[in-house]
């Protein structure tokens, strides 16, 4: 068989172009990704808040009660709360910003790109955030004259949660990969 004739038949059977693009499987890959893409932001923010404003009033508390007080478990409850407000803020910005979509299939995806983006960075910023909190427990650590053992655990700990961390921004720095690869070949179609 000619592939001109070939080319007829599909047509006749399927009354779809042989090259066309399946407008509704794209539109419900991209929805899908951008959904998920939403989950995963609105959780790690969710998660951030909750646990540095908890962890940091639970410190403050802890630290306010025990005489003699530790300055470096105050300076750390404080960064603590700081890290919390400042996601916070980010994520109002981020929702006040949702609105400025439409809702076409590229603004959709762009939207899903954007959100992608915001998530990278936060990533990297609660994985260097590690840093200054590890530093400020193990000064604390120093200050209350604890067991050198407590102190190699906890970095340990940390260092481990670091490269844990680092794992995890890739996973998000390949998701966003992803969406740029299909935002370029819709942009292109």
């Amino acid at each position: 068989m000619e592939f001109d004739e070939l080319q007829k038949i599909w047509d006749s059977q399927t009354h779809e172009p042989l090259w066309a693009i399946n407008e509704q499987a794209l539109q419900k890959r991209v929805l899908a990704k951008k959904a998920q893409v939403d989950h995963i932001t609105n959780f790690s923010e969710l998660i951030t808040i909750v646990v540095n404003a908890g962890a940091g009033s639970f410190v403050f508390g802890l630290n306010f009660f025990k005489s003699p007080a530790n300055p470096w478990l105050y300076l750390m409850a404080v960064w603590m709360v700081i890290t919390a407000l400042y996601v916070l803020v980010g994520r109002l910005r981020r929702l006040k910003g949702i609105s400025t979509f439409h809702r076409t299939l590229l603004d959709e995806l762009n939207h899903a790109v954007v959100t992608a983006t915001y998530q990278v960075r936060l990533s990297q910023l609660m994985r260097w955030n590690i840093v200054p909190i590890g530093v400020l427990v193990l000064l604390g650590i120093w200050q209350g004259e604890k067991s050198i053992w407590l102190a190699v655990g906890i970095l340990v700990f940390l260092t481990l949660t670091y490269f844990a961390g680092g794992w995890e921004h890739r996973i998000y720095v390949a998701k966003k990969r992803e969406l740029e690869a299909l935002q370029q070949k819709l942009e292109q179609a």
